[in-house]
């Protein structure tokens, strides 16, 4: 048997060690309060046939639009007040920040209801952990990720001559629900490439080598499938957008890239709850068996290597057209509890 790279181990025990030892990366997590779990707190353990909760999708639209908006009525404020709008400059670094700080605080309540509601399978496995080898490599991910996000975002859409109130509300609702769809499209030819061919699989395998992921490992990869994460797909869905007549203002696009990365962390969390991505279009999704929830992607890193399933991130719906849909184990129908329901909290 050949030997294990040890750029391949997901082993994580720096939380346990001395902090004398600890690097500035480590640092980072422990004084952003970003860690998935707490160590000196339980977590709930279920049998794979017991109730799952039910968190309704109106829940989770008011937690992203909630958020979304906080930053769009301080700029609106700002403009009021000033009589002039935020330079080029000035919107790239409040709207990374803003970025930021929203992601923060959704891994936040992320980990506050791991300690309420348990993970899938985890009556036979924990979550795994950011990895000893990892604790830098996963630090620049999630800073690259909201950085480069708001700075093409800035670079691309945003124009000074335009403020918060100029955003075109009537079609933002088709928007957010196409952005979706439309960037799920990319996404999943773009994934189930990188899983059916071998050149393309070398600079995706990292991202599997966890089988029970945390949020903090959505963008655990090769730094060539982080450049497409971080900035291919979404250039490529905002082009589409664009070209099929949508207005896609920057402000829509803050909002709209507010739903992804929502789902992004929520997606790779592994929250033990039947939980979809929030969309306008829920209910269509909804009629065609195409709505993603949480343990989607769980088992895409849990049962699939290099031949996997459920390439979608953001919907079912490609993998339900292309046939690469794999059966629920937990989320399943009887299993869910949609009586005593958990809305996604706030805060």
């Amino acid at each position: 048997m050949a030997e294990r790279n040890p750029k391949d181990s997901m082993k994580s025990t720096w939380r346990r060690q001395a902090r004398s030892e600890w690097t500035l990366f480590h640092w980072f997590y422990e004084l952003l309060g970003v860690h998935p779990e707490h160590l000196d707190q339980n977590v709930p353990v279920h049998l794979k046939e017991d109730a799952v909760p039910y968190v309704p999708n109106w829940s989770t639209h008011r937690w992203v639009i909630t958020h979304a908006v906080i930053p769009l009525l301080l700029q609106h404020a700002y403009v009021q007040y000033t009589g002039r709008n935020l330079s080029t400059l000035a919107a790239f670094i409040f709207y990374s920040i803003s970025f930021k700080l929203i992601a923060i605080h959704e891994l936040h309540v992320l980990r506050r209801l791991g300690h309420i509601h348990g993970f899938l399978d985890g009556d036979k496995h924990a979550r795994d952990g950011v990895p000893d080898i990892g604790v830098a490599k996963v630090v620049r991910s999630l800073i690259s990720t909201s950085t480069i996000r708001p700075m093409m975002s800035v670079f691309l859409a945003y124009r000074t001559n335009e403020a918060p109130a100029s955003m075109n509300f009537l079609w933002l609702p088709l928007e957010i629900g196409f952005y979706g769809i439309i960037l799920d499209f990319w996404f999943y030819w773009y994934h189930r490439l990188m899983h059916d061919f071998e050149p393309l699989w070398k600079y995706h395998r990292t991202h599997h080598l966890t089988k029970h992921p945390n949020p903090l490992l959505t963008l655990y990869a090769d730094l060539e499938q982080e450049f497409f994460d971080i900035a291919g797909i979404p250039l490529m869905t905002y082009s589409t957008m664009k070209a099929v007549g949508m207005p896609m203002g920057f402000y829509e696009w803050w909002v709209c890239h507010q739903y992804v990365v929502f789902a992004e962390l929520a997606g790779h969390s592994g929250l033990r709850v039947h939980s979809s991505p929030p969309s306008t279009f829920n209910w269509l999704l909804r009629y065609f068996d195409a709505e993603l929830v949480i343990e989607d992607h769980d088992l895409h890193h849990r049962k699939g290597w290099k031949k996997s399933h459920n390439y979608g991130k953001q919907t079912r719906l490609w993998d339900r057209i292309f046939g690469t849909c794999y059966d629920r184990i937990e989320s399943v129908e009887h299993n869910v509890d949609y009586v005593n329901q958990s809305p996604m909290p706030l805060y």
